[in-house]
């Protein structure tokens, strides 16, 4: 969570660093924790399409060491659901859906204190330590705006423009829908991604992007992607447990039958007062 006197990822963004992000969104603790214990550059909990609710998102944010920082993919674009982000510790803010530079401005200013914004005073954590919090967080909160709609690609470089946007994040999934090109992100979605982050380049605003694979976070980062991610839950456990499926049943065809046990060993179960168990 964040550290008002350390505020890591505006630290890390600043220093030029591409961050892999672990991207979580079973709404899983436990899971945060473990994922924790791989040091990610940063975890994000995807709220608009996870299972996170305003509790568990506290929790998770608070298992997670300050010298990683945490973002949260929001809900929506509205000053609630970035508050609540926000008062639960995370270090910025991931807004889905931004098309306009009217939409951009006002996701800053619902992460921005007054004067600059109009985030409301609150929280528990910002409320432990309020006076250095408020002093540090209009500098150390990020504010990353989604472009996932070919309307927003077209209006990408206004929105990058916005003063207060730190990153301008692609959303692959979503914008593959809009172009109608999904499933596959062929050639008009890859001209989509180069115009967005082409437009970032031309205001100096940082640009991220949504990885499937690791192979691909690799190659976006060697293009100049700020923001990866180099797993995601659901992915990490589905190929996992197949993986673990598929190899024991083809072990179990090429192995040959076992010989059953003896009665009494764990076959036939053994008698009970000098009767069979029934």
């Amino acid at each position: 969570m964040l550290d008002p006197h350390r505020p890591t990822l505006r630290y890390r963004l600043d220093k030029g660093d591409t961050l892999g992000v672990i991207w979580l969104a079973l709404g899983s603790v436990a899971l945060t924790e473990i994922a924790a214990r791989a040091r990610p550059d940063a975890i994000v909990l995807d709220v608009q399409h996870g299972l996170w609710e305003r509790a568990s998102m506290e929790a998770a944010i608070g298992v997670v060491p300050s010298d990683i920082p945490v973002l949260v993919r929001v809900a929506e674009n509205s000053p609630v659901a970035i508050g609540q982000a926000l008062d639960a510790g995370a270090e910025g803010v991931i807004v889905p859906l931004v098309e306009t530079a009217k939409q951009a401005r006002r996701a800053v200013d619902a992460a921005r204190y007054p004067p600059r914004g109009s985030r409301s005073g609150g929280g528990i954590r910002p409320l432990g330590d309020f006076v250095d919090y408020v002093h540090a967080a209009d500098r150390a909160i990020v504010v990353c705006v989604m472009v996932e709609t070919a309307k927003g690609v077209k209006n990408a470089r206004d929105i990058a423009a916005v003063e207060g946007v730190d990153m301008v994040f692609i959303g692959t999934g979503d914008l593959a829908l809009s172009l109608g090109t999904f499933p596959n992100f062929d050639a008009r979605h890859e001209v989509a991604c180069s115009k967005v982050h082409a437009a970032c380049q031309a205001e100096y605003t940082l640009c991220g992007t949504f990885t499937g694979s690791l192979d691909a976070a690799r190659a976006k980062r060697e293009r100049g992607y700020r923001m990866v991610v180099t797993a995601n839950d659901m992915d990490v456990l589905g190929k996992g447990f197949a993986q673990a499926t598929s190899g024991f049943a083809a072990r179990e065809k090429a192995a040959p039958a076992a010989a059953l046990p003896p009665d009494g060993v764990y076959g036939a179960p053994p008698a009970l007062n000098g009767e069979a168990r029934p």
